[in-house]
């Protein structure tokens, strides 16, 4: 998969919010500074800001202590809850690092991989739910896709700290390597799939494909899939947001997965 090795960074960027800050303080993400909202009238810190001052203390991070309207300032997401952190830029990871350490660990690798997903608050659920089904990594295309920025950190919540993201350039080739190289099977999401999603086969080294929310996956990618599930639909909606409908797709492979042991 040497084509689209992609080690770029995103530009140095700022973290917003207590849970993000916290999470990567825990997640010892490299910090150069940290803007902390200064009490009024000599009040004391809340005990979630406090706790951030300590753990920065300990980890000898310089900390600002200011005004809340500099933070307004700051802030590129108005929702800072009184603390800026100045990290150094998220490293997009090489897919076959992603992998190779997965089969270390003697097992089945499970991959997410996203098509042309443009919605940060979409991008940062996928990376929520990643996170808490134990999803190995997340693959997006190099170009009209989001990216990792610090409007993604802040909604994530502090799972962009442990969900490795690998760049590709051509993501149809890579779903190509990934079953020629590692033997993955891939399984597309489509409202037209064939296969119930609760009645496919998940186990395996596996990349499961989630399409951009508006056109879903494009023909290229589409014909890379192995087999494709849908979520039969019961009520008078006939779309599921893209996190959500993954999300169920996610837990159900999981579920499997652990039954078969992978």
């Amino acid at each position: 998969m040497g084509k689209d090795k992609d080690n770029s960074r995103i530009d140095s960027s700022y973290i917003e919010g207590r849970n993000s800050v916290n999470e990567a303080l825990k997640a010892d993400r490299e910090i150069n500074k940290i803007w902390l909202l200064k009490p009024a009238d000599g009040r004391r810190l809340e005990p979630d800001l406090a706790k951030i001052l300590n753990a920065a203390n300990e980890k000898k991070i310089v900390v600002v202590r200011v005004a809340r309207q500099a933070l307004d300032k700051m802030s590129t997401t108005g929702n800072h809850q009184g603390v800026i952190a100045q990290v150094a830029s998220h490293e997009y990871v090489d897919i076959r690092d992603i992998v190779s350490k997965v089969e270390e660990e003697g097992r089945a690798p499970l991959l997410l991989a996203l098509d042309e997903i443009k919605d940060p608050f979409n991008f940062a659920s996928l990376l929520r739910i990643s996170d808490s089904a134990g999803v190995d990594g997340i693959i997006i295309p190099k170009h009209r896709s989001i990216a990792l920025d610090s409007v993604v950190s802040k909604l994530s919540a502090g799972a962009v700290e442990y969900i490795p993201v690998a760049r590709v350039t051509n993501l149809a080739q890579t779903l190509r390597e990934l079953k020629e190289d590692h033997g993955f099977w891939v399984c597309g999401t489509d409202m037209e799939g064939s296969v119930p999603y609760d009645e496919a086969d998940y186990s395996g080294p596996l990349v499961i494909v989630v399409g951009s929310e508006g056109d879903g996956m494009r023909k290229g990618i589409r014909s890379e899939c192995d087999f494709m599930v849908h979520i039969p639909m019961y009520g008078h909606v006939n779309s599921l947001n893209a996190a959500v409908a993954t999300g169920i797709i996610v837990y159900e492979a999981v579920k499997c997965r652990n039954k078969r042991g992978g």
